[in-house]
């Protein structure tokens, strides 16, 4: 009986596969938000709270996560060659406990808690981590003796009053994939994900000091090539570091969150109609197109920080060039939530609908699966009562990051067992934990239904617990409702349902 009951799920969802791309809420879609570690941004909120506290904290936000309906945690463990985790390659966190070098007291592995309370909570979580970036300040921060500028200073140069690892080494690349190696190998993770700070945007009038690295590692590229030189330079390391990850776990994702521009089209003609000072290409050194092309990458997320109409980067034209540009990429887009402000000298700001407007865009234009936003703490000030307009209207429902096309697929195995207990007040459903699954889907069904699990708005939760409590009533008696329980593998691959009965 059971066996067909999975395999009649599978084939309604197959037939109405095709009928649910114009909902308005889709059931696959990329909700994800950045927690910045950096100057303690996000989180800790700041340097020296107790391991308690520092616990509370995060599971806070997780759990705010949840409630703006999220799918997905981009959490900062790596913000300037310091660790959130512990690591025999570069020394703890300054902005875990104020003194870099110092672990947290009582000790824990906050990479590790965090890991463990995304996947309770059935969320992803993606590792994000700065490639070149040393020392933010080195006129303020003090270097622990285990950083790797105390054991190898001729690694670095300093630009302005920060210190980055030298493009132009392989030395420097070396370390930086066998930092995310370590990462991979050691961690259950869905992504690797790092920013816009490759070459650090320029400061008037200072070049790079780059020069020795040049005329010592030229690479056949003459000296009026510098700056294909300084491209070719991070190419290198993005196709390092995306080798590293697929030998070890090729069902591991990396994703890149790019300046908003590529480049403008006065520059290019393949560029955006954009008029902006700063761009990749130029700028950053970031060949963002060619790491698609060549299938280093399997996500981006270019920061579009900027509102329907701006003249200089009007989102909407943006929207439109990337989606034109993905190469088989998933394009997911950086939105800035963080700006809506009633005090905002920018008019759209002034209300939370220009990021509503902004979703709807995404949504009508092709390829774009979803939106990250900038950041956690934006969800604790609700800015402008924007978390009731989302659940309102298009995070009503819950939905599911997309699946990768990209990386290796697994397979989770259907959930076994799958049955349900009433007692006066609550109704408990249990199942047997699937294999190679990272979370599971409860969906809810009127008797009358279609069990479509296609459609979002029977999903109840997504929990990576194997049973379920909640409230018994009139609204969820099981005598009147069918409920059904899918596995999600590492891939985001879902299993068929399967129906609870009755224990």
């Amino acid at each position: 009986m059971a066996t067909r009951i999975i395999v009649s799920l599978a084939i309604i969802c197959l037939f109405f596969s095709k009928q649910v791309d114009g909902q308005n809420a889709p059931k696959r879609e990329m909700r994800g938000v950045w927690i910045a570690s950096v100057s303690n941004i996000d989180w800790p909120s700041r340097s020296g709270l107790s391991t308690q506290e520092q616990q509370k904290e995060l599971i806070d936000l997780l759990e705010l996560s949840k409630s703006y309906h999220l799918n997905t945690i981009v959490l900062q463990v790596r913000p300037a060659t310091d660790a959130f985790f512990p690591s025999t390659k570069e020394p703890w966190s300054q902005w875990i406990t104020g003194t870099q070098g110092q672990a947290p007291e009582p000790f824990y592995d906050p990479l590790e808690f965090a890991i463990q309370e995304c996947r309770k909570r059935g969320l992803d979580i993606h590792l994000w981590l700065n490639p070149y970036r040393a020392e933010m300040d080195t006129a303020r921060n003090a270097l622990s003796e285990k950083h790797p500028y105390k054991t190898n200073p001729e690694w670095f140069v300093t630009y302005g009053r920060t210190r980055y690892f030298n493009p132009g080494l392989q030395e420097t690349r070396n370390h930086v994939s066998a930092v995310v190696a370590d990462l991979v190998r050691r961690y259950d993770m869905d992504a690797i994900h790092m920013d816009d700070y490759f070459y650090p945007y320029r400061i008037a009038g200072v070049e790079f000091p780059d020069e020795a690295a040049f005329r010592k590692y030229p690479r056949n590229f003459p000296p009026d090539k510098k700056e294909e030189w300084r491209r070719d330079n991070v190419d290198l390391i993005i196709k390092q570091i995306h080798d590293s990850i697929n030998a070890i776990k090729p069902y591991v994702e990396f994703g890149i969150s790019p300046f908003g521009v590529w480049r403008n089209a006065d520059k290019d003609p393949m560029g955006s109609k954009t008029r902006a000072g700063v761009t990749n290409y130029d700028d950053l050194y970031a060949d963002i197109l060619k790491w698609q092309k060549e299938g280093w990458i399997d996500y981006i997320t270019p920061q579009l920080y900027w509102h329907i109409g701006m003249e200089a980067a009007d989102y909407a034209v943006l929207v439109d060039w990337w989606s034109m540009h993905t190469y088989g990429c998933r394009l997911y887009i950086g939105q800035a939530w963080y700006r809506i402000d009633a005090e905002s000298k920018t008019p759209s700001w002034q209300n939370s609908d220009e990021i509503i407007r902004q979703i709807e865009l995404n949504r009508n234009t092709p390829n774009i699966d979803g939106s990250m936003f900038f950041s956690a703490k934006s969800m604790i000030k609700n800015p402008l009562q924007l978390k009731e307009k989302l659940l309102d209207n298009h995070y009503k429902t819950l939905a599911l990051p997309p699946v990768n096309n990209r990386i290796t697929p697994i397979t989770a195995s259907t959930p076994q067992r799958a049955t349900f207990s009433k007692k006066r007040k609550t109704i408990t459903l249990n199942w047997e934990k699937s294999e190679q699954a990272k979370y599971y889907v409860i969906y809810k069904f009127g008797k009358k239904d279609l069990l479509n699990t296609d459609i979002p708005d029977h999903i109840i939760q997504v929990t990576g617990d194997n049973s379920f409590q909640f409230e018994r009533n009139r609204t969820n008696n099981p005598n009147r409702y069918i409920y059904v329980v899918s596995a999600i593998s590492l891939t985001n691959q879902e299993t068929p349902g399967v129906i609870f009965k009755k224990r």
